[in-house]
């Protein structure tokens, strides 16, 4: 049974959420069709640039991109939400009109119009809607997934969906969750042998990273903000990692490794089964017995299913 998004974004819990959007129909989002050759390889750029496109507009506002992994039917995304309740109605206006156009009354409000009240209220009305669609995660997905879906709609010269009709999320329930999910997304590639490196991981934040003098993702510090992580240390934790699953050894903690998973508080011992364990798909969040227990709670379910991490590093 479908579950409504109310009852799996719970902001006061996390502010941290794994997405997944695949395509239907054998649509493919990137990759080559092996039955007919043609390449849809450049539709990884399209959405790369939208997400940045979205991201810039409601990172203003509230929602931040930490990871992102494009994958050829589908992608993931690992979002912080926010909340930014002191802006006022034309600065609300004007992030929404980056994406979106106006109404009428709206674009005169902008304007210095003289407005009577009635239509000063409809535009406060407005700007109350905007303010809650730029905290939320259904609305920065549709602003992604529709445009994209157009394109590759008037590309195939067909119509329908595109995407699965909506995106699957799990909440992140503590910053164990949030670093062994980040992992899971920057390592999909390597996982799925599309690479062998995190250098060779195209369309990946952990390569932007790594790669880029700057970059528009959640940084990573000790800031308000910031991912309660140090980027030096995950980078190594990411790289590490993927050698030990590319190289199947599953048993096997190099030094290096270990004194980052020691650094980051995780447990050797756990870390690569934790890591291969983690599912994107029938889960609606991660973290640990109790923890799952007090999310179904709060999002007012009898009970939630969840990936359940063993007690982390005493």
């Amino acid at each position: 049974m479908t579950v409504a998004r109310s009852q799996q974004i719970c902001v006061e819990d996390t502010p941290y959420y794994h997405i997944v959007s695949r395509c239907v129909r054998r649509a493919f989002l990137c990759g080559e069709d092996t039955l007919t050759g043609r390449s849809f390889e450049h539709r990884r750029q399209w959405l790369i640039d939208r997400i940045k496109k979205v991201s810039s507009v409601f990172a203003v506002f509230a929602i931040d991109v930490c990871s992102y992994a494009i994958m050829s039917n589908h992608f993931h995304l690992v979002l912080k939400i926010g909340a930014n309740d002191n802006w006022t109605d034309k600065q609300v206006l004007i992030t929404w009109q980056s994406l979106y156009s106006l109404p009428v009354m709206c674009q005169r409000y902008l304007q210095g119009d003289d407005l009577d009240n009635s239509s000063v209220r409809l535009v406060q009305k407005y700007a109350s809607e905007y303010r809650e669609r730029l905290c939320s995660i259904s609305w920065f997905m549709k602003a992604i997934n529709e445009y994209i879906a157009r394109m590759a709609n008037e590309e195939d010269r067909c119509t329908g969906h595109f995407w699965e009709s909506r995106f699957k999320s799990q909440a992140l329930l503590d910053e164990r969750a949030l670093l062994t999910c980040m992992a899971y997304v920057d390592l999909n590639p390597i996982r799925a042998c599309m690479a062998k490196s995190l250098s060779d991981s195209e369309f990946t934040s952990i390569k932007e990273r790594i790669e880029a003098q700057s970059t528009d993702l959640l940084p990573f510090g000790k800031g308000d903000n910031d991912l309660p992580y140090y980027l030096s240390s995950y980078i190594d934790l990411v790289d590490e990692t993927g050698r030990v699953i590319r190289d199947d050894k599953a048993g096997y903690i190099s030094h290096k490794l270990g004194s980052a998973l020691t650094e980051l508080e995780l447990n050797p011992d756990t870390w690569i089964d934790e890591l291969k364990g983690f599912k994107s798909v029938g889960f609606s969040a991660v973290g640990t017995v109790n923890q799952l227990k007090e999310y179904s709670h709060k999002t007012k379910r009898k009970w939630s299913v969840g990936i359940q991490l063993k007690p982390a590093l005493e």
